[in-house]
């Protein structure tokens, strides 16, 4: 699926963002296969479409520092998953984030 279509179907509110975790390469040491199910959830991800923005309590909206594109490190915990045309993805709120991973 194109993340096109998904931005399309779907857009956060305010401050949230769309993010689609990012699996990492598998490896695996001497002979040993770890099932799926045994695995950690990777805390990375790619952002796909992000919300306007937090607005004051006078109605002024601040832009959001995240953008679509961005990969970003975010805690084990955080963020709900939903499932959008059967791919699975994370909404946060854009204080969740740690930090963007520039390559």
């Amino acid at each position: 699926m194109a993340a096109t279509s998904v931005t399309t179907t779907f857009t956060p509110l305010h401050d949230r963002i769309l993010v689609r975790r990012v699996e990492d390469t598998e490896t695996v040491r001497g002979g040993i296969i770890i099932p799926d199910s045994a695995k950690e959830k990777p805390q990375e991800g790619e952002v796909i479409a992000v919300g306007k923005g937090k607005s004051n309590d006078e109605g002024k909206v601040f832009p959001l520092d995240v953008k679509a594109g961005d990969r970003v490190l975010f805690g084990k915990y955080s963020g709900n998953e939903i499932k959008i045309e059967g791919e699975e993805f994370l909404i946060m709120r854009e204080e969740e984030v740690l930090g963007i991973v520039k390559k």
